[in-house]
């Protein structure tokens, strides 16, 4: 299967879509961790880039990466927008000049996407933030394509990883963002980032 330009585009939408339809579950998972903002932040932000989507089938993939992040660094405020923005930058960066993507272009991005977020953020697995999510995605994904998947069930694969991924959140005492400062009371709640995280993975598997 190739991916093609429209299909990240359709990603983009339905990712809105869902961040939309989950944005109060988004935010009140970060009244008790965060700012009590994440729903309501990224539902803008995504809505943003909504409105900039090109039905130009000609636009390269790298194009349509990096204007979603630049709409995400200038409408979503705190450390979200800047940590999606900086994994949408880094994909875009990883399939310069691509117009269709092979599966294996797709794990590049999946990893670029991740690794955009892990630069930035100075975090790793464990650190109950969007990586632990991302992180179990990605080696989902690489070890379902090695073994001659295709690419959408290898990315159902992967988006059952992320939600996996979010919900192991719950026991942990946040290391990163701004729940370190709840300390112990971060235990029992998921974690807002790798909520959302999953839901952009679930996403880009069902528009395949």
């Amino acid at each position: 299967m190739i991916t093609t330009t429209a299909m990240l585009r359709n990603w983009l939408r339905h990712a809105a879509a869902l961040i939309h339809e989950h944005r109060e579950l988004l935010t009140e998972l970060d009244c008790t961790l965060g700012d009590g903002d994440h729903g309501l932040n990224l539902d803008r932000g995504f809505v943003a880039i909504v409105g900039t989507l090109t039905h130009d089938t000609e636009m390269s993939a790298d194009k349509v990466l990096h204007e979603a992040g630049i709409r995400l660094i200038a409408n979503v405020g705190g450390a979200s927008g800047s940590l999606y923005a900086a994994a949408f930058c880094s994909a875009a960066q990883a399939v310069a000049g691509h117009q269709s993507l092979q599966a294996a272009d797709v794990l590049t991005l999946m990893r670029a996407f991740r690794d955009g977020i892990s630069t930035l953020g100075s975090a790793k697995a464990g650190d109950k933030t969007m990586l632990d999510a991302l992180n179990p995605a990605v080696t989902t994904l690489d070890t379902a394509l090695m073994r001659g998947r295709t690419l959408s069930a290898a990315l159902h694969s992967a988006a059952a990883a992320a939600q996996a991924g979010a919900a192991a959140t719950m026991p942990l005492v946040a290391r990163r963002g701004r729940a370190v400062y709840v300390g112990e009371h971060a235990r029992g709640h998921q974690d807002p980032g790798a909520t959302s995280a999953a839901l952009l993975v679930l996403a880009f598997a069902e528009v395949m």
